[in-house]
């Protein structure tokens, strides 16, 4: 037990004093928040470059009203100029394009198939789609009108509708809540996906650098294999939890210091249901308060000791597998080979989680593959923001322990001889051979 502790320590210590640890743990926080702002900037900045739209209206129905200025947009009306003048006036004053809307002559109904947009470059995705609603919406209520139904009472016809939603205990919840949910639900199983790779990585290099340094040779002289591949294990498993821990407290301050700036008390959760201090905000910081309102609905303290869990049971399970090719062969170049098999069940589980969680948290799918051990610690943790039975948790954290052991035993095996081979590029035949022995 003691040299199991000093493997643990060496690695631990080896991780945590490295360099890129320590500002990858204390920058990545604020590279986040940094490359989102500038994600945020660009956008604007590129929303910000006003388009001028050619509109040529031969039915005389839309300019006036619906096409109206933007900060964004600019509509200039060439509707006498007509279609092919208009083309000209368009590539000339390189305007963004034109927007031809043919004759009412052509029948109501025909209309929205004969509409074009003529431009020199692909447009803007979005801004055609905007484009369609506005003509859609005309002609609907033209035809309307043609028909005696004035727009004035379809208008009054229309209804706004914010259905609430709550369970049968009672407890009330919202998209946005719901929106925060997949949110954090994703982010947790990102995160825990990539934790895996570049710390079981980190695993699989160091078990190729001792032994291709021979030094292998001379650890295990005094300690078993299996502890050295268990202390590699743990060692960076803390190395890991560690960082989290870090980047959870910097969230807490950050998120303090924005409760301050937004006079928004954290610690309130009955006043925060009723929406009192919802109804006492306004602008910005009534967006700040409901978002904080959702959060501490949230089960932190259950997704937080879930987590935990399920990383450690992940990263345990896919780095005994690491190491286990780590040792099986010479060099990082030979581990391709042996990689497709560990990162396919990741990026299904990731895949997996974001196309059915989303949708349905409680279906069928999501269900299966939170259970089943080789994804269940990324789709799992995508589905507890929105509840979990509790007999799932317990079959699918029994899965993941049983596979974990048994996966560890496999490794070791394969571990165990593949530590002592040189100068032979195995394959999955001898990594078969090793199981037996």
């Amino acid at each position: 037990m003691e040299k199991l502790k000093l493997i643990i320590y060496r690695e631990f210590i080896s991780k945590v004093r490295n360099k890129s640890f320590i500002v990858l743990t204390f920058l990545s926080p604020f590279l986040i928040i940094g490359m989102g702002t500038l994600i945020f900037y660009l956008t604007k900045v590129n929303e910000g470059h006003t388009k001028e739209i050619a509109i040529v209206d031969a039915s005389s129905l839309f300019f006036k009203k619906e096409f109206s200025n933007t900060t964004t947009t600019k509509y200039i009306d060439l509707s006498d100029l007509g279609l092919e003048e208009s083309k000209k006036q368009v590539e000339k004053n390189n305007y963004y394009g034109v927007l031809y809307i043919p004759s009412e002559s052509v029948g109501i109904e025909n209309m929205a198939s004969a509409i074009e947009f003529y431009s020199k470059d692909s447009p803007n995705l979005l801004f055609i789609e905007s484009l369609e609603k506005i003509i859609e919406n005309k002609l609907k209520f033209h035809k309307l009108k043609l028909l005696g139904i004035e727009e004035k009472t379809i208008k009054e016809a229309y209804f706004k509708v914010d259905i609430k939603q709550s369970n049968f205990s009672g407890e009330q919840s919202s998209k946005l809540g719901n929106g925060l949910k997949i949110g954090m639900g994703m982010g947790a199983g990102y995160l825990v996906m990539m934790f895996i790779i570049i710390y079981g990585n980190s695993v699989m290099r160091s078990v190729i650098e001792e032994k291709t340094s021979r030094i292998i040779e001379v650890i295990i002289s005094s300690v078993k294999p299996f502890q050295l591949l268990l202390g590699k294990i743990i060692g960076n498993a803390s190395a890991g939890l560690l960082q989290f821990f870090i980047w959870g407290v910097l969230l807490f301050v950050f998120g303090s210091i924005v409760s301050v700036l937004f006079e928004v008390d954290l610690t309130a959760t009955s006043s925060l249901a009723d929406g009192k201090l919802l109804r006492e905000a306004s602008g910005k910081s009534q967006q700040v308060t409901e978002v904080l309102n959702e959060i501490i609905k949230l089960p932190i303290l259950k997704m937080t000791v879930l987590f935990v869990f399920y990383f450690l049971g992940g990263f345990f399970l896919y780095s005994s597998i690491y190491a286990a090719i780590g040792a099986a062969v010479d060099s990082e170049t030979d581990t391709q080979q042996f990689m497709l098999p560990v990162m396919v069940p990741l990026m299904l589980a990731v895949y997996i989680g974001f196309a059915s969680v989303i949708s349905d948290p409680h279906g069928p799918v999501a269900v299966v593959f939170s259970i089943i051990p080789l994804t269940s610690s990324i789709v799992m943790l995508m589905r507890i923001p929105f509840g979990v039975p509790w007999w799932e948790l317990a079959v699918s954290m029994s899965l993941l322990l049983i596979t974990f052991f048994l996966i560890v035993g496999f490794a070791a095996k394969i571990y165990r001889i593949g530590i002592l081979m040189y100068g032979k590029k195995p394959t999955y035949k001898d990594l078969y051979k090793w199981l037996k022995y």
